[in-house]
């Protein structure tokens, strides 16, 4: 577990740079190279190496070999894993507001117990 955990905040220190999340997003319409993501940047192409090796650190990319090209590529299992760890929490949330819904129904319509007057 520790070791998820370790992951976890990998990914989530990644990802509180605009940079890289920025990265991400256009690694999320298909395989890249440093040059290519570095385009829309106004920093160097060994800043961009940079952020890519925290993004790999936390394995939210991968790059692989492809002649001369080696395109960083976006691991949506990592992904998955986060947007996992985030939703058992989500979930949990709504299933609080759906019942203070529910409370606040049977009170409008009269059936539950009403607020006291304060005044």
């Amino acid at each position: 577990m520790a070791s998820d955990d370790g992951l976890l905040d990998q990914a989530f220190m990644a990802l509180a740079d605009t940079v890289r999340r920025r990265i991400i997003a256009r690694l999320s319409r298909g395989p890249a190279t440093v040059n290519e993501l570095a385009e829309p940047f106004e920093i160097t192409k060994q800043a961009v190496s940079k952020h890519i090796q925290v993004l790999e650190q936390a394995q939210l990319v991968t790059r692989t070999r492809e002649a001369q090209r080696r395109p960083v590529h976006l691991n949506p299992a990592r992904l998955e894993a986060l947007t996992a760890w985030i939703d058992q929490y989500r979930l949990v949330r709504e299933a609080q507001f759906r019942n203070l819904d529910a409370v606040l129904q049977a009170q409008a319509a009269g059936r539950g117990p009403q607020p006291k007057d304060r005044s």
